[in-house]
């Protein structure tokens, strides 16, 4: 027996999306499953630098104010 976890899962793509992934695995004699698990693993790099909806939804700490620089003296005046 195969060592590899088949499950059966539902992905809805919008319809343009799947036509491009059907040509495409029609062009390679691939199957739609097999196209769309290359597409992950080159691609999952990628997506797991995007922020969480998390990440988004929580605000940012605001940095803290920098006081400024105590003003420059004048200069002496000169004779």
């Amino acid at each position: 027996m195969s060592s590899t976890d088949h499950r059966k899962q539902s992905l809805y793509f919008p319809e343009d999306m799947l036509e491009e992934i059907q040509r495409e695995a029609t062009r390679q004699d691939r199957s739609l499953s097999w196209i769309v698990q290359q597409a992950w693993k080159v691609a999952r790099g990628d997506i797991r630098k995007m922020p969480s909806v998390n990440d988004v939804l929580t605000p940012s700490p605001k940095p803290a104010a920098v006081a400024a620089p105590p003003p420059m003296p004048d200069p002496e005046p000169k004779p």
